[in-house]
């Protein structure tokens, strides 16, 4: 069974395409495609599936036209339409300079190098141009790049130094 805090959002499926069984797929990374994964996991009814792929083209810088394994009809991909596109931790590549989505962090602790453990990433609020860690205790920080200090991939931590005073307000 895969679980929620093994997997991050990099997308959501969109239109069926065609009539043989291809769907349109926007995405936030193309991490799927950099480790040539063979499957991407969609969140059906509130449960993570693994769909395999059979191939897939890109069609912009952040779209793509996917094509699944055993979905061949515009019927099959019309059950498929809108669900959430996620993408195991374990696949992703531990590259610094690699382009990740801030809802990659979600489920990463976080630790600052003054106060020490803050918590856990419930959410990353990217509804502004400042980005938040919403932490599962309500605390709410600034995910700026600036404040983060380290990140450990393997034990999913994110080290972070941040103004004096901002844990006080």
């Amino acid at each position: 069974m895969i679980r929620q805090e093994d997997v991050y959002k990099i997308g959501q499926l969109g239109k069926p395409h065609g009539v043989k069984g291809e769907v349109t797929f926007s995405f936030t990374t193309d991490v799927w495609d950099r480790v040539e994964a063979d499957y991407l996991i969609l969140l059906l009814d509130g449960i993570l599936v693994p769909f395999f792929l059979e191939e897939y083209r890109f069609r912009g810088e952040h779209s793509a036209l996917l094509k699944f394994q055993d979905i061949d009809t515009i019927e099959d991909v019309q059950e498929l339409s809108g669900a959430e596109v996620y993408f195991p931790y374990e696949l992703t590549p531990e590259d610094d300079d690699a382009d990740y989505t801030w809802s990659y962090f979600e489920g990463f602790s976080v630790e600052d190098e003054n106060a020490g453990l803050l918590g856990r990433v419930a959410h990353v609020d990217e509804a502004t141009e400042n980005v938040l860690f919403e932490l599962e205790n309500g605390l709410l920080l600034p995910a700026a790049e600036a404040f983060i200090r380290d990140i450990d991939h393997e034990g999913r931590i994110v080290r972070m130094s941040l103004p004096e005073g901002l844990l006080e307000i």
